[in-house]
Protein backbone atom coordinates (compact mmCIF):
# COMPACT_ATOMS: atom_id res chain seq x y z
CA UNK A 1 0.00 0.00 0.00
CA UNK A 2 1.32 3.46 -0.60
CA UNK A 3 1.29 6.16 1.81
CA UNK A 4 -0.44 8.75 2.08
CA UNK A 5 2.04 11.43 0.52
CA UNK A 6 3.04 8.92 -2.14
CA UNK A 7 -1.14 8.65 -2.74
CA UNK A 8 -2.07 12.22 -3.02
CA UNK A 9 1.50 12.83 -5.94
CA UNK A 10 0.05 9.57 -7.94
CA UNK A 11 -3.88 11.19 -7.83
CA UNK A 12 -2.13 14.20 -9.10
CA UNK A 13 -0.37 12.89 -12.14
CA UNK A 14 -3.15 11.78 -14.79
CA UNK A 15 -6.47 10.76 -15.44
CA UNK A 16 -8.57 8.86 -12.92
CA UNK A 17 -11.17 6.40 -13.59
CA UNK A 18 -13.79 4.45 -11.58
CA UNK A 19 -14.92 0.83 -12.71
CA UNK A 20 -17.85 -0.43 -12.73
CA UNK A 21 -18.51 -3.22 -10.69
CA UNK A 22 -19.77 -6.28 -12.91
CA UNK A 23 -22.87 -8.38 -11.42
CA UNK A 24 -24.08 -11.91 -12.79
CA UNK A 25 -27.61 -12.50 -13.90
CA UNK A 26 -28.75 -13.42 -10.31
CA UNK A 27 -27.22 -9.67 -9.16
CA UNK A 28 -24.01 -11.57 -7.62
CA UNK A 29 -20.60 -9.61 -7.95
CA UNK A 30 -18.83 -11.96 -10.85
CA UNK A 31 -14.84 -11.37 -9.77
CA UNK A 32 -13.65 -12.59 -12.68
CA UNK A 33 -15.43 -10.30 -15.45
CA UNK A 34 -14.61 -7.44 -12.99
CA UNK A 35 -10.81 -8.58 -12.78
CA UNK A 36 -10.34 -8.70 -16.96
CA UNK A 37 -11.77 -4.96 -16.62
CA UNK A 38 -9.57 -3.82 -14.29
CA UNK A 39 -6.41 -5.35 -15.62
CA UNK A 40 -7.54 -3.84 -18.89
CA UNK A 41 -8.18 -0.37 -17.59
CA UNK A 42 -4.81 0.11 -15.72
CA UNK A 43 -2.92 -0.63 -19.17
CA UNK A 44 -4.32 2.94 -19.99
CA UNK A 45 -2.28 4.24 -17.68
CA UNK A 46 -4.79 5.88 -15.45
CA UNK A 47 -3.00 7.62 -12.67
CA UNK A 48 -5.19 5.85 -9.92
CA UNK A 49 -8.32 3.29 -10.03
CA UNK A 50 -11.30 4.03 -7.81
CA UNK A 51 -13.14 0.80 -6.69
CA UNK A 52 -16.55 0.49 -5.12
CA UNK A 53 -16.97 4.25 -5.56
CA UNK A 54 -20.11 5.78 -7.34
CA UNK A 55 -19.68 4.53 -11.26
CA UNK A 56 -19.02 1.54 -9.19
CA UNK A 57 -22.52 0.98 -7.56
CA UNK A 58 -20.97 1.56 -4.03
CA UNK A 59 -24.55 2.47 -2.90
CA UNK A 60 -25.74 -0.30 -3.85
CA UNK A 61 -23.26 -3.12 -2.59
CA UNK A 62 -23.55 -4.84 0.89
CA UNK A 63 -20.43 -4.15 3.38
CA UNK A 64 -18.98 -7.21 3.10
CA UNK A 65 -18.91 -6.95 -0.37
CA UNK A 66 -16.39 -3.57 -0.89
CA UNK A 67 -13.57 -5.35 0.89
CA UNK A 68 -13.91 -8.34 -1.99
CA UNK A 69 -14.14 -5.36 -4.53
CA UNK A 70 -10.93 -4.13 -3.54
CA UNK A 71 -8.79 -7.32 -3.24
CA UNK A 72 -9.80 -8.16 -6.65
CA UNK A 73 -8.91 -4.74 -8.11
CA UNK A 74 -5.59 -5.01 -6.14
CA UNK A 75 -4.92 -8.30 -7.52
CA UNK A 76 -5.83 -7.24 -11.42
CA UNK A 77 -4.59 -3.30 -11.49
CA UNK A 78 -0.50 -4.00 -11.11
CA UNK A 79 1.60 -0.43 -9.60
CA UNK A 80 -1.97 1.20 -10.31
CA UNK A 81 -2.78 2.53 -6.80
CA UNK A 82 -6.39 1.62 -5.58
CA UNK A 83 -9.05 3.79 -3.78
CA UNK A 84 -11.81 2.42 -1.99
CA UNK A 85 -15.19 4.04 -1.26
CA UNK A 86 -16.56 4.16 1.81
CA UNK A 87 -19.74 6.55 3.37
CA UNK A 88 -22.97 6.03 5.49
CA UNK A 89 -22.82 7.34 8.60
CA UNK A 90 -19.91 7.82 11.12
CA UNK A 91 -19.31 4.20 12.29
CA UNK A 92 -20.24 2.40 9.10
CA UNK A 93 -17.91 4.58 7.46
CA UNK A 94 -15.00 3.64 9.97
CA UNK A 95 -16.11 0.05 9.17
CA UNK A 96 -16.03 -0.02 5.69
CA UNK A 97 -12.44 2.57 6.07
CA UNK A 98 -11.11 -0.29 7.87
CA UNK A 99 -12.53 -3.13 6.06
CA UNK A 100 -11.01 -1.55 2.70
CA UNK A 101 -7.99 -0.82 4.08
CA UNK A 102 -6.99 -4.50 5.40
CA UNK A 103 -8.24 -5.34 1.94
CA UNK A 104 -4.84 -3.56 0.38
CA UNK A 105 -6.81 -0.39 -0.26
CA UNK A 106 -4.08 2.39 -0.76
CA UNK A 107 -6.80 5.02 -0.20
CA UNK A 108 -10.56 5.62 0.50
CA UNK A 109 -12.87 8.10 -1.17
CA UNK A 110 -15.19 9.48 1.40
CA UNK A 111 -18.85 9.77 -0.02
CA UNK A 112 -21.44 12.05 1.63
CA UNK A 113 -22.84 10.38 4.78
CA UNK A 114 -26.40 8.88 4.06
CA UNK A 115 -29.62 11.16 3.62
CA UNK A 116 -29.28 13.27 6.40
CA UNK A 117 -28.49 17.35 6.16
CA UNK A 118 -25.87 18.49 8.56
CA UNK A 119 -24.08 21.32 10.29
CA UNK A 120 -20.14 22.20 9.43
CA UNK A 121 -19.55 20.97 12.83
CA UNK A 122 -21.08 17.44 12.60
CA UNK A 123 -19.58 16.97 9.08
CA UNK A 124 -16.10 17.95 10.32
CA UNK A 125 -16.73 15.03 13.02
CA UNK A 126 -17.46 12.77 10.30
CA UNK A 127 -14.74 13.17 7.89
CA UNK A 128 -11.98 13.68 11.07
CA UNK A 129 -13.68 10.37 12.76
CA UNK A 130 -12.81 8.25 9.81
CA UNK A 131 -9.22 9.87 8.79
CA UNK A 132 -8.48 8.69 12.19
CA UNK A 133 -9.68 5.56 12.19
CA UNK A 134 -7.07 4.57 9.28
CA UNK A 135 -3.55 4.85 8.31
CA UNK A 136 -3.99 5.38 4.06
CA UNK A 137 -4.83 8.77 2.69
CA UNK A 138 -8.31 10.06 2.54
CA UNK A 139 -9.98 12.51 -0.10
CA UNK A 140 -13.01 14.02 0.73
CA UNK A 141 -16.02 14.45 -1.75
CA UNK A 142 -18.11 17.51 -1.33
CA UNK A 143 -21.22 16.49 -3.15
CA UNK A 144 -25.29 16.89 -2.33
CA UNK A 145 -25.84 16.86 1.82
CA UNK A 146 -21.89 17.05 2.46
CA UNK A 147 -20.76 20.44 1.38
CA UNK A 148 -17.73 21.60 3.24
CA UNK A 149 -16.48 25.41 3.47
CA UNK A 150 -13.57 26.26 2.55
CA UNK A 151 -12.80 26.88 6.23
CA UNK A 152 -13.89 23.51 7.42
CA UNK A 153 -11.26 21.89 4.70
CA UNK A 154 -8.46 24.17 5.99
CA UNK A 155 -9.64 22.77 9.67
CA UNK A 156 -9.94 19.64 8.64
CA UNK A 157 -6.30 19.06 6.71
CA UNK A 158 -4.39 21.24 9.90
CA UNK A 159 -5.86 17.75 12.23
CA UNK A 160 -6.35 15.48 9.73
CA UNK A 161 -2.50 14.14 7.90
CA UNK A 162 -3.72 11.51 5.99
CA UNK A 163 -6.54 13.57 4.64
CA UNK A 164 -5.09 14.41 0.88
CA UNK A 165 -7.43 15.08 -1.30
CA UNK A 166 -10.58 17.49 -1.75
CA UNK A 167 -12.83 16.36 -5.06
CA UNK A 168 -15.80 18.63 -5.80
CA UNK A 169 -18.97 17.46 -7.42
CA UNK A 170 -20.59 20.37 -6.40
CA UNK A 171 -20.26 22.93 -9.60
CA UNK A 172 -19.80 25.82 -7.36
CA UNK A 173 -16.62 27.12 -8.81
CA UNK A 174 -16.10 30.13 -7.01
CA UNK A 175 -15.77 28.10 -4.00
CA UNK A 176 -13.71 25.42 -5.84
CA UNK A 177 -11.31 28.45 -6.16
CA UNK A 178 -11.84 30.21 -2.54
CA UNK A 179 -10.54 26.43 -1.45
CA UNK A 180 -7.88 25.81 -3.62
CA UNK A 181 -6.60 29.16 -3.30
CA UNK A 182 -6.75 28.87 0.48
CA UNK A 183 -5.13 25.22 0.92
CA UNK A 184 -2.86 25.19 -2.02
CA UNK A 185 -0.48 22.24 -2.44
CA UNK A 186 -1.63 20.91 0.75
CA UNK A 187 -4.24 18.82 -0.83
CA UNK A 188 -4.86 17.42 -4.25
CA UNK A 189 -7.62 18.62 -5.91
CA UNK A 190 -10.06 16.34 -7.76
CA UNK A 191 -13.18 17.33 -10.19
CA UNK A 192 -15.91 14.86 -9.68
CA UNK A 193 -19.07 16.00 -11.62
CA UNK A 194 -21.04 13.72 -13.75
CA UNK A 195 -19.48 13.30 -17.44
CA UNK A 196 -16.43 15.75 -15.64
CA UNK A 197 -15.06 15.91 -19.22
CA UNK A 198 -17.78 19.20 -20.15
CA UNK A 199 -16.57 21.25 -16.95
CA UNK A 200 -13.27 20.40 -17.12
CA UNK A 201 -12.06 23.44 -18.45
CA UNK A 202 -13.32 25.33 -16.31
CA UNK A 203 -12.32 23.51 -13.53
CA UNK A 204 -8.55 23.55 -14.61
CA UNK A 205 -8.80 27.60 -14.72
CA UNK A 206 -9.83 26.99 -10.94
CA UNK A 207 -6.95 24.89 -10.31
CA UNK A 208 -8.28 21.56 -10.54
CA UNK A 209 -6.08 19.93 -13.21
CA UNK A 210 -7.23 16.19 -12.40
CA UNK A 211 -10.91 14.41 -12.29
CA UNK A 212 -12.76 11.07 -12.50
CA UNK A 213 -13.39 9.79 -15.75
CA UNK A 214 -16.46 7.58 -16.03
CA UNK A 215 -16.26 7.05 -20.26
CA UNK A 216 -12.78 5.95 -19.16
CA UNK A 217 -14.51 2.60 -18.69
CA UNK A 218 -15.53 2.02 -22.33
CA UNK A 219 -13.19 4.78 -24.33
CA UNK A 220 -10.19 5.08 -22.48
CA UNK A 221 -7.77 6.13 -25.44
CA UNK A 222 -10.46 8.64 -26.31
CA UNK A 223 -10.69 9.73 -22.49
CA UNK A 224 -6.64 10.04 -22.10
CA UNK A 225 -6.68 11.95 -25.65
CA UNK A 226 -9.30 14.22 -24.45
CA UNK A 227 -7.06 14.88 -21.14
CA UNK A 228 -4.14 14.91 -22.69
CA UNK A 229 -5.56 17.92 -24.91
CA UNK A 230 -6.80 19.80 -21.86
CA UNK A 231 -3.16 19.64 -20.58
CA UNK A 232 -1.17 20.82 -23.63
CA UNK A 233 -4.38 23.29 -24.30
CA UNK A 234 -4.93 21.64 -27.50
CA UNK A 235 -8.11 23.67 -27.90
CA UNK A 236 -9.30 22.44 -31.62
CA UNK A 237 -8.94 18.83 -30.26
CA UNK A 238 -10.87 19.67 -27.01
CA UNK A 239 -13.99 20.86 -28.79
CA UNK A 240 -13.79 18.25 -31.32
CA UNK A 241 -14.08 15.44 -28.96
CA UNK A 242 -16.71 17.49 -27.21
CA UNK A 243 -18.97 17.81 -29.84
CA UNK A 244 -18.56 14.81 -31.37
CA UNK A 245 -18.60 12.46 -28.36
CA UNK A 246 -19.30 14.30 -24.97
CA UNK A 247 -22.37 16.44 -25.93
CA UNK A 248 -24.57 14.02 -27.57
CA UNK A 249 -23.37 11.27 -24.99
CA UNK A 250 -24.27 13.44 -21.93
CA UNK A 251 -28.03 14.39 -24.20
CA UNK A 252 -28.48 10.60 -23.63
CA UNK A 253 -27.62 10.09 -20.52
CA UNK A 254 -29.93 12.99 -19.10
CA UNK A 255 -33.10 11.53 -20.35
CA UNK A 256 -33.19 9.20 -17.18
CA UNK A 257 -32.48 9.60 -13.38
CA UNK A 258 -29.18 7.37 -12.55
CA UNK A 259 -28.29 7.18 -16.16
CA UNK A 260 -24.62 8.72 -14.85
CA UNK A 261 -24.23 4.77 -13.61
CA UNK A 262 -26.64 2.89 -16.45
CA UNK A 263 -25.06 4.65 -19.71
CA UNK A 264 -21.70 3.28 -18.73
CA UNK A 265 -22.07 0.01 -18.30
CA UNK A 266 -24.03 0.00 -21.89
CA UNK A 267 -20.69 1.20 -23.21
CA UNK A 268 -19.21 -1.68 -22.41
CA UNK A 269 -22.00 -3.96 -23.66
CA UNK A 270 -21.55 -1.46 -27.07
CA UNK A 271 -17.86 -3.28 -27.20
CA UNK A 272 -19.01 -6.31 -26.77
CA UNK A 273 -18.37 -6.46 -22.77
CA UNK A 274 -20.81 -8.36 -20.65
CA UNK A 275 -20.20 -6.12 -16.99
CA UNK A 276 -24.03 -7.54 -16.25
CA UNK A 277 -26.82 -5.28 -15.14
CA UNK A 278 -26.98 -2.38 -12.87
CA UNK A 279 -28.81 -3.19 -9.15
CA UNK A 280 -32.37 -1.76 -8.36
CA UNK A 281 -33.08 0.80 -8.10
CA UNK A 282 -31.16 1.83 -11.02
CA UNK A 283 -31.92 0.54 -14.34
CA UNK A 284 -30.33 -0.37 -17.87
CA UNK A 285 -31.03 1.59 -21.11
CA UNK A 286 -33.83 0.23 -23.21
CA UNK A 287 -32.71 -1.29 -26.49
CA UNK A 288 -33.24 1.98 -28.22
CA UNK A 289 -31.36 4.13 -26.37
CA UNK A 290 -28.29 1.51 -26.41
CA UNK A 291 -28.11 1.76 -30.41
CA UNK A 292 -28.05 5.42 -29.85
CA UNK A 293 -25.03 5.33 -27.54
CA UNK A 294 -23.79 2.29 -30.41
CA UNK A 295 -23.80 5.20 -32.72
CA UNK A 296 -21.75 7.79 -30.88
CA UNK A 297 -18.99 4.85 -30.03
CA UNK A 298 -18.37 3.85 -33.39
CA UNK A 299 -16.73 6.94 -34.92
CA UNK A 300 -13.75 5.48 -32.33
CA UNK A 301 -13.47 1.67 -33.63
CA UNK A 302 -10.10 1.31 -31.93
CA UNK A 303 -11.86 1.08 -29.20
CA UNK A 304 -14.12 -2.06 -30.10
CA UNK A 305 -10.60 -4.01 -30.72
CA UNK A 306 -8.89 -3.31 -27.72
CA UNK A 307 -12.14 -4.97 -25.98
CA UNK A 308 -11.96 -7.96 -27.84
CA UNK A 309 -8.27 -8.36 -26.98
CA UNK A 310 -9.43 -8.62 -23.18
CA UNK A 311 -12.30 -11.27 -24.33
CA UNK A 312 -15.82 -11.59 -22.35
Amino acid sequence: MMNPIELKKAVGSGLLSFPVTHFDDQLKFDEAKYRRHVEWLAGYDAAALFAAGGTGEFFSLNPSEIPQVVRAAKASAGDTPIISGTGYGTSLAIEIAQAAEKAGADGLLLLPPYLMFAEQAGLIAHVKAVCQSVGIGVIVYNRDNAVLTAESIARLAEECPNLIGFKDGVGDVDKVIEITTLLGDRLVYVGGMPTHEVYAQAYFAAGVTTYSSAVFNFVPALAQRFYGALRNGDQATVDEILKSFFFPFVALRNRKKGYAVSIIKAGLRVLGQNPGPVRPPLTDLTPDELAQLEKIVQANGAERIAAELVGD
